[in-house]
């Protein structure tokens, strides 16, 4: 029986009996805004706090500083102190892109991980890291090579991948195929603001709820209500939207 990684998320950890499969990767999709990243922060936070477990934070997006800010927004104090300590490790878009050329960012990674022993990891986004290759084969290879690698090294990663629809995309992509587990984040509007849900479409090798879960974003991070969303993806009920 595999160990199971504590997300840190409450509510989400039942969804998904427990956690993520240990040494799994688990593709974390939604359109900008829907708290993706700092699902992550949270995730990486979790793991050095309740567990004493090290992460790595990889950004092709954002400074090390934005980062820093975003925990902050939303309560984690001692994410700074982590960070300082090296408890978490953060590559971001100045490291990760100071070459145009695909080696020498994953170089980069791979000598962070291999030097230290690191049990989760955040990259955020797949969506720019999958903007190295041009031919779809050689995306596909790599990305295997990706994976294989941070499971090897005894990771526990979260793949942050952006989507532009409110409605999630649901077409086996490459990125599906190389995953262990999808985990959707997804907003929509109201006339107050937006409403939040999770859905975890798959997690191989776990038995999972697949219905779809009210979130919220607050101090203290993420948290998910048990309460199911009242609707499905196929349709609504009167009180909830339909995708």
């Amino acid at each position: 029986m595999s160990e199971l990684v504590s997300t840190g998320v409450e509510g989400l950890d039942s969804i998904l009996t427990g956690g993520i499969t240990e040494r799994s990767t688990v593709l974390v999709s939604g359109n900008p805004g829907t708290g993706k990243s700092i699902f992550g922060i949270q995730y990486l936070h979790h793991g050095v706090s309740e567990h004493d477990e090290r992460g790595v934070y990889v950004s092709f997006e954002e400074d090390e500083a934005d980062i820093r800010g975003a925990a902050a927004s939303v309560g984690f104090e001692r994410f700074d102190e982590m960070v300082d300590d090296g408890d978490i490790v953060i590559l971001d878009k100045r490291e990760m892109l100071r070459e145009t050329d695909f080696s020498t960012a994953v170089d980069r990674l791979l000598d962070t991980v291999e030097d230290g022993e690191f049990d989760r990891l955040v990259l955020d986004s797949l969506s720019m890291f999958q903007l190295f290759f041009d031919a779809e084969q050689e995306k596909r290879t790599y990305l295997l090579k990706f994976s294989d690698i941070l499971k090897a090294n005894g990771l526990t990663s979260l793949l942050i991948n952006e989507q532009g629809a409110v409605f999630p995309d649901t077409e086996v992509g490459l990125e599906n195929f190389l995953t262990d587990g999808n985990i959707y984040f997804i907003q929509t509007p109201t006339d107050s603001g937006v409403n939040r849900y999770v859905w975890v479409a798959k997690m191989r090798k776990q038995d999972i709820d697949t219905d779809i879960f009210p979130m919220e974003i607050g101090q203290g991070g993420i948290t998910v209500h048990e309460r199911a969303g009242g609707f499905s993806m196929m349709g609504g009920s009167d009180d909830q939207p339909s995708f």
